[in-house]
């Protein structure tokens, strides 16, 4: 009995795991796998099989509207991510290497504060805000959607950078400290490279949360911003084909090749 109890509890061994998982699998990456598929049908229907086809998919590439939507949410996910990252980063060491003092706990909260209200009152929000500016600047660019985005992102960002922080072995940094390293070389030669994996994990969420998000740009971009996201919403409203079955399996492709890359960087640093 002493044997079982130091094991501890293993949900793996209950009864009935490997079929719920397998149901949680099938019912997760059914639709997926469906969508991929269709995508390349030779109908004009999305869901009636009439043989197989790549002209969606030439019809993607050909498609101006497409390549610009693609290029422009390309560079909003980039930059906010970076931001986002940024500026997660340095609230993770604000909140994680300091005293617990009064207030602290508040400070969590209102970082994670975009993660438990609804994203359409975010929008709104940003909205009203960024109307506000525009008509005091004339400004229209694709600066606002920059903000949005990184302001919604942080959240993302910041959870695994700080999960990474509170882990971290601190003697490293003391022994550092007691060199006489300033905090600036201190935090570049021990925080930060120990920090990596973390700072990459947080990237790569901002940059897929940034990537496919619809509410918060829809309520922000002004005319001619679509990005890819907003264009297949606007598609999907007009007219249904398989089209939107190949943007989404190429968006789906470089999503899955962009978390690869920055799990594989992340392993190798850690």
């Amino acid at each position: 009995m002493t044997a079982n109890r130091s094991l501890g509890f293993d949900v793996r061994q209950q009864s009935g795991f490997t079929f719920v998982a397998t149901l949680c699998f099938f019912v997760l990456y059914l639709p997926i796998a469906t969508l991929v598929i269709f995508a390349f049908n030779d109908n004009n229907s999305t869901a009636i099989w009439k043989g197989f086809s790549t002209r969606w998919f030439e019809a993607a590439w050909n498609n101006e509207q497409v390549i610009e939507a693609s290029i422009r949410s390309f560079q909003i996910a980039a930059v906010a991510a970076v931001l986002a990252t940024i500026a997660a980063t340095m609230a993770a060491l604000a909140t994680t290497r300091t005293k617990p003092y009064r207030g602290l706990r508040f400070k969590y909260a209102f970082i994670n504060q975009p993660l438990v209200v609804p994203e359409i009152v975010l929008a709104v929000a940003l909205l009203i805000f960024f109307s506000r500016i525009k008509l005091a600047t004339g400004y229209t660019g694709l600066g606002y959607l920059i903000a949005a985005h990184t302001a919604f992102c942080i959240p993302f960002a910041y959870l695994p950078i700080r999960a990474r922080l509170e882990n971290m072995d601190l003697s490293l940094e003391i022994a550092a400290a007691d060199l006489y390293a300033t905090p600036w070389r201190c935090f570049r030669r021990v925080t930060l490279p120990l920090l990596w994996p973390g700072v990459i994990a947080g990237l790569m969420l901002a940059f897929v949360v940034s990537l496919d998000d619809v509410v918060i740009t829809e309520f922000v971009k002004s005319g001619g911003q679509e990005t890819l996201p907003t264009y297949m919403l606007g598609q999907i409203r007009r007219m249904v084909t398989p089209e939107v079955n190949a943007v989404s399996s190429v968006f789906l492709l470089l999503s899955v090749g962009v978390v690869t890359a920055f799990f594989f960087i992340g392993r190798k640093r850690a």
